[in-house]
């Protein structure tokens, strides 16, 4: 792709297309596919080879918060209005409660989860579901990791692979250019500040041009970029890591190059989607979800959380928070025989690593680097406060400790029955929540609540996220956003086309 001149020096090597896609995840794929349809040309970056492409949304298993192929689940808005931001002023969110075009601008770039924006979002994936289908993809209500849940949750068949594989296929078929092992590094913009391009580095560090009539950013959140981390997460940040291979190519430039030229921030940039894994394991997610049958500990041996307040789909990310926040940010997952008797509990493990095990709580200590008398005397306090029940492991049974604090709510039975396992656990970072603010186009909106000419964003670029993560929604919000940008920016090329 890059030509030389004299001696070692390089030319600038110019690409033109009507979009750029930066991006070759769920989001930059669905922009691709969705702009072609509309007739426009399409270059797409992608940052890893093409065997790996497909960012993170290629390693997993991708769960969608449906109740059917055509809805989302009854809490859907809810669930994003609970955790819509902080301590927002009513004054302000009063106001969203009008007419959008009689916002303000102040309104119109506050970081919140703009209801609008969500009310889309939840009318757009029914048909964003049947758009994928449309290429061959298939549904199903399939088995999950959670041994309990409190809702439904669809998968594509064969995870996020499937999707990936099958909107490339689309998407070459259409005559798509892909750039691969390329990276963006600035937007370019003319005069006016239409944004018309980008500047992006590829082989040998020879900077390309890929100029266009619209950008799309689909390129993740910043899971793999440790000054990123640690400037909005601070020096803790260090305890993280990305859940799957992938994440470890998502550098944030999308959101670093937008806020570069103006764009408005939004999403909660201080925090992240947590899941519970084994840090032993270096395959994709190799998540723990079987500590609500047992304790968690830190490495001082001591209790700090309750394991089971809810089902766990509905609190798996508020546990692994408070296991983040532990000594060296890890915990340790201890429970009994009795664990292995429930149904299918295997599934609640998708680490490849065995348990640690000891036939007794003092040979099992050590292993864990725990000291034996730490972990015996809060297994002992812990078991005090149980009381008799029957063991209904696949649902909430309310038996809980009394006296003990913190209090375990359900399934709070003695551990006592040898031999002892246990799964040492820490937090992954899923996927980033800063990101930039959007209109219901996927338009990116500059800090006077105005859309930047040519600019869009999908995916993790889109900072819709605060405090707790809308489980299941993130695959989702990068289909459905990823089309709303495709189909946009090629109105947009045909508008342009017809004023030529």
């Amino acid at each position: 792709m890059t030509s030389r001149s004299e001696g070692t020096e390089k030319a600038l090597t110019e690409t033109r297309s009507d979009v750029v896609v930066v991006g070759c995840g769920i989001a930059g794929l669905a922009a691709a596919v969705s702009a072609l349809q509309g007739g426009a040309s399409v270059t797409i970056l992608e940052r890893a080879p093409k065997e790996e492409r497909g960012g993170q949304t290629r390693y997993t298993e991708a769960y969608l918060r449906m109740k059917s192929d055509t809805e989302v689940t009854d809490d859907f808005e809810d669930q994003f209005a609970q955790n819509a931001g902080g301590y927002l002023d009513p004054s302000l969110v009063h106001l969203a409660s009008g007419a959008r075009e009689n916002w303000p601008a102040l309104l119109k770039t506050l970081g919140f989860a703009d209801p609008e924006l969500v009310s889309a979002f939840a009318e757009a994936a029914g048909p964003t579901i049947q758009w994928l289908k449309s290429f061959g993809v298939r549904f199903d209500f399939l088995p999950t990791q959670f041994l309990t849940r409190s809702q439904p949750r669809l998968l594509p068949v064969g995870g996020g692979l499937a999707l990936v594989e099958a909107l490339a296929s689309e998407a070459e078929k259409r005559n798509a250019r892909f750039v691969y092992e390329t990276a963006a590094t600035s937007l370019i913009q003319d005069g006016t500040g239409k944004v018309i391009g980008v500047r992006a580095v590829g082989d040998d560090a020879a900077v390309q041009e890929f100029r266009a009539n619209a950008v799309v950013l689909g390129c993740g959140g910043f899971e793999g970029n440790p000054e990123m981390l640690s400037r909005y997460m601070g020096p803790r940040s260090i305890f993280l890591r990305p859940v799957c291979r992938g994440g470890y190519y998502n550098k944030g430039e999308g959101v670093r190059m937008a806020l570069d030229i103006g764009a408005a921030p939004c999403g909660d940039y201080g925090s992240y989607h947590a899941e519970p894994v084994d840090p032993r394991s270096g395959i994709a997610e190799p998540s723990v979800f079987i500590f609500s049958y047992g304790i968690l500990v830190n490495q001082q041996g001591q209790r700090f959380t309750d394991e089971a307040p809810a089902t766990i789909d509905a609190c798996y990310e508020r546990i692994t928070r408070e296991i983040f926040n532990q000594t060296n940010g890890i915990a340790y997952a201890v429970l009994d025989a009795r664990h292995t008797r429930i149904p299918n509990y295997r599934l609640g493990l998708r680490t490849d690593q065995p348990p640690i095990d000891g036939r007794t709580l003092a040979e099992l200590g050590p292993k864990l680097g725990i000291a034996p008398q730490a972990l015996e005397a809060t297994v002992a306090e812990y078991n005090r406060a149980c009381r008799p029940a029957e063991f209904k492991p696949l649902a909430l049974d309310g038996a809980a400790t009394q006296g003990l604090v913190p209090r375990k709510s359900n399934w709070a039975y003695p551990i006592d029955e040898p031999p002892f396992h246990a799964y040492p656990v820490i937090s992954s970072n899923v996927l980033t929540f800063g990101g930039l603010k959007v209109d219901r186009h996927a338009r990116v909106l500059n800090q006077q609540g105005d859309p930047i000419p040519g600019l869009y964003a999908a995916g993790e670029v889109v900072g819709l996220y605060y405090k707790n993560y809308t489980g299941a929604t993130s695959v989702l919000k990068g289909a459905v956003f990823g089309r709303f940008a495709g189909t946009d920016t090629a109105q947009r090329v045909q508008t342009a086309g017809s004023k030529s």
